[in-house]
């Protein structure tokens, strides 16, 4: 009877651990996604924010170079009229988007993340060619490269020089693949757990954004690799078409 009671006891409080643990771990996850979407919805309000200031700036030049033209146009200087629009023509394709893909949502996410980047004083390279239809899902695809460069944008601006800090971006059909090159500026060394590289906000975890990269890739079954030297960290993937 003595023993059936301590037994009862005993499951009783392991099973009150089990609970504890549990609601423990999952407080803990829901705390860590909630976050992650709170930095997802900054993020995007900031790179919104970033091009409604662009849009402002545009419609405000577009508006002194309307009044410019119908001057020249007013006066009979059709040359000047020649030459002002030939050198605004050269003016909008510097400020067109910084790269065209080929593909629509592609483009959006990558000019907005890399938009934001110039704006955070960072030099931006970019050269891509993604094919109109993709066995992988955009949507995917798109989690992949706003994780990407979220991750060297939060690097890049851990440097205080300015002019050391870069992003370059270079995606293109590889073997029959698609092929995705970022290489980013870096001020420390990252901390590593055996082969998984950690987040760069300080949290033990591996980091949402990365385990969200890592995850996509495995999904298509791609290949993933991460390399740091000193002052550069790149990412490499492969994923098939």
């Amino acid at each position: 009877m003595i023993v059936a009671v301590i037994a009862a006891g005993i499951a009783a409080i392991a099973a009150g651990l089990v609970f504890l643990a549990r609601s423990y771990v999952g407080n803990l996850v829901e705390r860590r996604i909630t976050q992650y979407q709170n930095d997802l919805v900054e993020k995007h309000f900031e790179e919104v924010e970033n091009m409604y200031r662009q849009t402002r700036g545009w419609r405000h030049d577009l508006k002194n170079h309307i009044q410019t033209m119908k001057a020249h146009l007013a006066m009979g200087e059709f040359d000047k009229l020649g030459d002002y629009m030939n050198e605004l023509d050269t003016d909008l394709n510097e400020v067109d988007l910084i790269v065209k893909t080929g593909n629509v949502k592609v483009d959006a996410v990558l000019n907005s993340k890399l938009s934001l980047a110039r704006s955070k004083h960072i030099q931006v390279e970019a050269k891509a060619i993604v094919p109109r239809e993709l066995a992988v899902s955009e949507v995917d695809l798109s989690v992949i490269l706003g994780n990407l460069m979220d991750n060297a944008m939060e690097a890049c601006l851990k440097i205080s020089q300015e002019e050391q800090r870069f992003l370059r971006v270079y995606i293109d059909i590889i073997k029959g693949q698609l092929y995705i090159y970022v290489v980013n500026s870096m001020q420390d060394s990252p901390r590593r757990a055996g082969g998984l590289y950690l987040t760069t906000k300080g949290s033990r975890d591996h980091g949402f954004g990365l385990l969200r990269i890592d995850k996509v890739v495995e999904k298509y079954h791609g290949f993933l690799d991460r390399q740091n030297e000193e002052g550069v960290f790149v990412t490499e993937i492969m994923l098939p078409l």
